[in-house]
């Protein structure tokens, strides 16, 4: 129970409401407060007091969102509904919520505290860190909305006390609490450009987007993954991501993030139990075919020392995050100088990024054919670019459906429908449409695929229409 004051007591120092800790002479620094003075301040000022305060500054600008969401996954278009958090953050009504709340959405309504129901339109978004950023819709004679403030993440250390808000199962409204369980988490395949809060305040499906919140009332960061039935594992967004990307939703609506086909890898590879030599800079573990890192000459194992005469350096996976964003944000389609070294031999390489473009290809629902369409993307398909850089795929097939009783499958890539080449979705587009309008006549046709890169023909029947059925 002890601990548990000290714990206390520091949150309130951290808050800012007990007194300064006492400085030792002539050190420059603070001492550690003892006991003593902790449980003084823990009887001087009540935990619950900070909490309510931290709650109250929050609670008001949180809103529960719903959308209707348009999906092809099923192999047919469907409209569906999903629900997930926000958090207002400006006088204007503009909600920061994840780009996977709002993905694909048509019609998005936000539900405030006191009851008011407002529509939303996207202002922008980006999968790579899973932000968005929405406005309000807000009535004539509005003047402004509650709204929140963004905090300093970079401060945060484990152990800090955090609240998570938001929408959990879409119970409209919810606080849980806990600590910063790790200020700093790599999670391989989903940290692209940023690391996470780790925390142990409970966040559910619904939690998602909803703020992360100090025990000074500030938002620290935009939760965005938890357990599925409750528990101690959630991670959010750090606010520092979240102030580097809102800008650019503004002025663009979205992230013009640049890509050079570059594939970093830590000087100390615990994973793949590989370490390199020297204290600083990154390795190149692959550049992408085509990319801009391959024609400028960069090669496997040179290790990048510096990049636009910044020095850049992951000792582990924990640093890949900064460094990646770093080269996510250089300007496109001007080249920029890399130090690199190559064995013993130091190189001055100069390379210049393009726009990384959409990392989702979009998709096309084919009626009576029963299935789903998706152009292939290098970020989202990699495995499909491989065998075919620009193409279509087969997104869903419908069960029970015509495509499914043809053995068609979800991710056959597409090259030919009747004998003419499909190389983009608006030829199956019009492929579709005339196979359709000739329907009295014609009920079959072959399509050529590549599955698993093996070619293949298959003939499809679309006599039957199980819509009807």
């Amino acid at each position: 129970m002890k601990t548990l004051c000290h714990m206390l007591a520091a949150a309130c120092l951290a808050a800012g409401l007990a007194p300064a800790l006492p400085w030792r002479a002539g050190s420059g620094v603070a001492a550690a407060a003892p006991a003593a003075d902790a449980e003084a301040a823990l009887a001087r000022f009540d935990f619950r007091q900070v909490i309510s305060a931290a709650k109250d500054k929050v609670f008001p600008a949180v809103v529960y969102i719903k959308c209707l969401q348009e999906t092809h996954e099923s192999g047919r278009k469907i409209s569906q509904e999903a629900a997930g958090s926000g958090v207002i953050i400006s006088p204007g009504g503009e909600v920061l919520t994840n780009w996977h709340v709002v993905d694909k959405a048509v019609e998005i309504r936000c539900l405030l505290l006191d009851g008011r129901a407002m529509d939303a339109k996207t202002v922008g978004s980006d999968k790579d860190t899973d932000l968005a950023l929405l406005q309000l819709e807000l009535p004539a004679g509005t003047a402004c909305v509650p709204h929140a403030v963004l905090g300093d993440s970079e401060r945060l250390k484990e152990g800090d006390f955090v609240m998570a808000m938001g929408a959990p199962w879409g119970l409209s409204r919810s606080v849980s609490m806990g600590i910063i369980s790790c200020s700093r988490r790599f999670l391989p395949g989903a940290s692209q450009y940023n690391l996470w809060l780790q925390t142990d305040a409970s966040i559910s499906p619904g939690n998602s987007g909803g703020p992360l919140v100090n025990t000074e009332g500030e938002v620290v960061g935009i939760t965005t993954r938890g357990a599925m039935f409750g528990g101690d594992l959630g991670f959010a967004v750090p606010a520092s991501i979240v102030r580097d990307i809102i800008p650019q939703f503004r002025e663009c609506g979205k992230v013009n993030w640049s890509w050079t086909g570059l594939q970093l890898q830590p000087l100390k590879d615990f994973d793949r139990n590989m370490y390199f030599e020297g204290a600083e800079g990154v390795i190149v573990a692959e550049t992408d075919p085509e990319s801009p890192a391959r024609r400028a000459g960069i090669q496997a194992r040179d290790r990048i020392l510096r990049i636009g005469g910044r020095p850049v350096t992951a000792q582990t996976a924990e640093d890949l995050p900064a460094v990646r964003r770093l080269i996510g944000l250089l300007p496109k389609h001007q080249k920029v100088s890399m130090d690199v070294l190559r064995g013993s031999r130091a190189l001055s390489v100069e390379i210049e990024p393009r726009e990384k473009g959409k990392v989702e290809g979009a998709e096309l629902d084919c009626p009576r054919w029963d299935l789903t369409i998706r152009e292939i993307n290098q970020f989202d398909n990699p495995d499909l670019y491989f065998y075919r850089a620009k193409g279509v795929f087969i997104y869903g097939v419908k069960a029970p459906g015509n495509a499914e009783a043809a053995g068609l499958r979800p991710q056959d890539i597409i090259v030919r429908i009747d004998g003419r080449d499909v190389a983009a979705l608006d030829d199956v587009r019009a492929l579709h449409k005339e196979a359709l309008e000739n329907l009295k006549t014609r009920s079959r046709i072959i399509l050529q695929v590549l599955r698993n890169g093996l070619a293949r023909q298959v003939v499809l029947d679309y006599s039957r229409d199980y819509a009807k059925e």
